[in-house]
């Protein structure tokens, strides 16, 4: 897949740890009803551990396992030694299945930045470049990177730079630095900074709801696309309807009530399928206190998800999501 072939559909479902897994990614794909989207639409996986590549760890090489039905999918890792992490992306390539080689350096969960690694990298742009031309020399595929405006200060478009002498493809940026988490409106000025200083294309993400929101990041910033994240919790639906936008200018509107319960059906469905029963239905409580977030009742309803212990018992709280 060229880079020119990924920005035909330049709407893009961001890399989420323990959300944007296999089955969610089969369902968005299937909820796209543009049959030229539905084929070339790129998602992220979740992100890998280059260490847990390199050592074979067999949860990790788990999730670098793709169907045909969710690709194209870029496969995001994460790391800090550029030996092993041009290491990892070789590995990922030979498997086949990867469109995209995608490195995170925005990830602001503690634990990752305690190692030095995700957001913790935007603290030091050169070890950053060397890890992006290790991985860019170490694969055929396209290299993308995910960034943050800074970790404790506003550095993207030095990295940025830096991500482009290193030869990656395409940059994505989200509008708020490490301190901020997920917290505060995403800057989406300093993203615009970004696309100025860079001559490769640019992934505008965050805050990204809608499609006002839609239409002002990208005026805002000039990008060459967006990547929707949290908004995608509990809203698979959103990719089709922000992507149909893009390319036609039709404004589909949310599911309704009956729609939005078959969906969780389905994705219950998938997370078992490929994941087991047990650790599916646990899995896919967190799912579904998204999708019944605003509902009313919506408590209730997390409360009654939580206590569901099997797949017939989830099923059943869905039936009060709809009213069947």
């Amino acid at each position: 897949m060229t880079v020119a072939e990924i920005f035909k559909t330049p709407i893009f479902l961001a890399p989420m740890a323990g959300v944007t897994d296999t089955a969610f990614r089969i369902l968005v794909r299937e909820l796209i009803d543009d049959d030229f989207a539905k084929k070339n639409l790129l998602m992220f996986s979740e992100m890998v551990s280059a260490a847990g590549v390199h050592y074979r760890n067999e949860k990790t090489l788990a999730m670098l396992e793709t169907v045909t039905e969710e690709r194209p999918t870029a496969i995001q890792i994460f790391g800090s030694d550029p030996i092993i992490c041009a290491e990892a992306a070789a590995y990922v390539e030979q498997l086949g299945s990867a469109a995209v080689i995608d490195f995170n350096c925005g990830c602001p969960a503690p634990k990752i930045v305690k190692n030095g690694e995700g957001s913790a990298l935007m603290k030091n742009p050169v070890l950053v470049e060397k890890i992006l031309s290790a991985v860019k020399k170490s694969v055929k595929l396209p290299v993308s990177v995910k960034i943050r405006l800074g970790c404790d200060s506003i550095n993207a478009v030095e990295v940025a730079k830096r991500a482009e002498n290193a030869g990656v493809d395409f940059i994505a940026v989200h509008g708020r630095t490490r301190e901020q988490f997920y917290s505060g409106a995403a800057n989406w000025e300093e993203i615009a900074k970004v696309k100025a200083a860079v001559k490769i294309p640019v992934i505008a993400n965050g805050d990204v709801r809608d499609f006002d929101s839609l239409d002002k990041i990208l005026s805002i910033t000039k990008a060459n696309g967006v990547m929707i994240g949290r908004a995608a919790q509990g809203n698979p639906f959103i990719i089709n309807r922000l992507l149909k936008y893009f390319l036609t200018g039709e404004k589909i509107p949310p599911p309704n009530t009956h729609e939005r319960a078959e969906i969780m059906r389905r994705h219950l469905d998938k997370i078992i399928f490929y994941k087991g029963e047990y650790v599916g239905v646990r899995e896919m409580r967190a799912h579904a206190a998204w999708y019944t977030k605003g509902l009313t009742g919506g408590a209730e309803l997390r409360n009654l998800f939580n206590r569901a212990n099997s797949a017939q018992d989830f099923l059943e709280v869905i039936k009060f999501c709809d009213g069947r």
